[in-house]
């Protein structure tokens, strides 16, 4: 049997850490690991045209999956191209195995073409970034670097010099067992009994809700019931906690709506679970808060906390809520369904007159429709900008849906490279790319990926022509917009050039039958949506009170046009409030 080389060893142990693909665009320095995987079965190579779309479909993939993913980039310029992506699954906690292929080793340091220092460029968005300088060194430093992506949820990166990689392996390899998942956490008993005191003591109790509550959907709504606690989310909780939610008001930030602004500051007590939440202008400064997080450093990182519980939310939930005494008093709770129900009525009326016969197209319209028809386990890819609004309003979550965006990063073209790697986890699962017209331009030219590999992810494209959340940044600002223009090409024809399905919808009436047809259409689709340019200047009165903050209430600017299915959920949870 031949002697394995280091390229070899290198695919053998992502194997057996259980990645199924391997991302990125091939390279001279990156030849013998490719030719490594081409000669393994049970790992495949996912050619696309840009790394940055490597690295976002990996960081996609591991937020579906939860399990450890991989991408790689040839040297200097190619694996530079990785970075965005992989600070989007850093900063989004997913497990991410990045390769970065080196320069030959005997000419690092000294110039040579496409020299880069990979193992220090990546270091910010990662947990661990090292260089392999000698085969001694594998397996010890991949498994090292899965370790750290996998127990600290994020970014590690290899940097392997070609050279390196083809050398032979050594004999008597360390095969040490990988770290595959996380483990629970489960606070202390001091931290629970002063949560639980603090909670008895408080007569108004907020929850606010990030990401962390993903699988803790039940154990939130018991804990929600018996202190009868309002529940608010960020925008990564929404997909976890805003289903089969009787206590629900909606969303804080700068796309909030509802009346969550207002439980976070009106009540005595604010646990926060799970959340990053970046916007501390959003949270208050004048009421008790305790945060529970599995991440340490994240606790007290946004706002000043009276009581910090380093645990997981639905551990620490199933320690607490049998130690809490259930209240009795409920009319903070109610009071805040029907500030959130009588804030939906409100912003609900811009955008229901006459939108089935506006044209150009309503971008609201666009995404109610696309909730009605979509799947009820469909997973949606959310570009940054105006999609991201449509998403939040429109995109109804069940607890079988997900909806994945550059949350945490905010980068641009981020839907169309996600939408690869959640349609290669399961092509039975119906895929949706909810991609802008900038958005989509960045990096259109891995749209010839879905063909290539016969996806069928279908992308809605909202084209207005512009990049619409730029314009809407300098309208707050007081700015006329410029440099926001996009002249655009019929994207139906050219996905259909590129061997796609492709149609143009220009009249709301087209609107349903187009995007059941592309549902319908067994490989990749695109749906060219003409929308309306001026969508962000409805309603035409907006004082400068509602432009200054942005978005701290429903009632605040253009971004409150429409909320989807949401207020016929508050009007249900308004109508079960118990009558005296």
């Amino acid at each position: 049997m031949a002697k394995q080389n280091v390229a070899e060893q290198f695919v053998d142990i992502l194997v057996r850490a259980g990645v199924k693909r391997l991302y990125g665009v091939v390279g001279d320095s990156l030849n013998p690991v490719v030719d490594a995987v081409r000669r393994n079965a049970a790992i495949d190579w996912v050619h696309v045209r840009h790394e940055e779309t490597a690295a976002f479909a990996a960081g996609a993939e591991a937020q579906i999956t939860g399990k450890l993913t991989a991408c790689a980039g040839s040297c200097g310029p190619g694996n530079l191209h990785l970075i965005n992506g992989l600070y989007d699954a850093h900063r989004s906690m997913a497990p991410v195995l990045a390769l970065a292929s080196h320069i030959p080793s005997s000419e690092i340091g000294l110039g040579y073409f496409q020299e880069t220092h990979p193992d220090q460029l990546f270091r910010e968005c990662s947990h661990y970034s090292e260089l392999i300088s000698s085969p001694k060194q594998m397996p010890r430093l991949l498994q090292t670097a899965i370790q750290h992506a996998v127990g600290r949820s994020g970014v590690s990166v290899v940097s392997l010099p070609g050279d390196i990689a083809d050398q032979p392996a050594p004999d008597k390899p360390l095969e040490t067992a990988l770290v595959t998942c996380r483990p629970t956490v489960r606070p202390g008993d001091t931290e629970i009994d002063r949560l639980v005191e603090m909670i008895d003591a408080a007569d108004k109790v907020t929850l606010f809700c990030g990401s962390g509550t993903a699988g803790a959907h039940t154990e939130v709504m018991e804990f929600a019931q018996k202190i009868k606690s309002p529940v608010g989310h960020a925008l990564r909780g929404k997909e976890h906690i805003q289903y089969d939610n009787p206590y629900d008001v909606g969303m804080s930030g700068l796309l909030g709506y509802g009346a969550a602004y207002e439980a976070t500051h009106e009540c005595d007590l604010l646990i926060l679970l799970g959340t990053d939440f970046p916007y501390n202008a959003f949270l208050p400064d004048d009421v008790k808060i305790a945060q529970i997080d599995v991440r340490p450093e994240h606790l007290g990182r946004r706002s000043r906390l009276d009581l910090a519980v380093w645990g997981d939310v639905k551990e620490t939930l199933r320690c607490l809520t049998p130690l809490v005494r259930e209240k009795q008093n409920r009319r903070f709770l109610d009071k805040m369904l029907k500030k959130h129900a009588d804030a939906l009525e409100g912003v609900v009326k811009a955008y229901t007159r006459k939108v089935d016969r506006h044209v150009p197209i309503h971008p609201e319209y666009v995404a109610s429709v696309l909730d009605e028809l979509a799947d009820d386990d469909a997973v949606f890819t959310v570009d940054t900008g105006m999609c991201n609004v449509w998403a939040a309003r429109y995109v109804s979550p069940n607890g079988r849906r997900r909806v994945i965006g550059s949350f945490s990063h905010g980068s641009m073209a981020n839907a169309l490279p996600m939408a690869i790697g959640a349609q290669f986890v399961d092509r039975r699962r119906q895929v949706v790319s909810m991609s802008g017209d900038g958005g989509f331009t960045m990096l259109m030219g891995d749209f010839l990926t879905l063909v290539q590999y016969d996806l069928p992810v279908k992308v809605v494209l909202f084209n207005n022509s512009s990049l619409g959340m730029v314009e809407l940044e300098m309208l707050v600002a007081g700015l006329p917009s410029y440099g926001t223009t996009n002249k655009n090409p019929d994207f139906a024809a050219v996905a259909r050039a590129c061997g796609a399905y492709g149609v143009r919808v220009e009249k709301p009436r087209q609107l349903a039958g187009a995007l059941k047809d592309a549902f319908r259409h067994k490989g990749p689709a695109l749906v060219d949506v003409v929308t309306d340019p001026n969508a962000l200047s409805i309603p035409p009165k907006i004082s400068t009170e509602m432009v200054t903050g942005f978005a701290l209430s429903a009632s605040k600017i253009v971004l409150d046009g429409g909320v989807g299915r949401m207020l016929q959920m508050a009007r249900s949870n308004l109508r079960n409030v118990p009558r005296p």
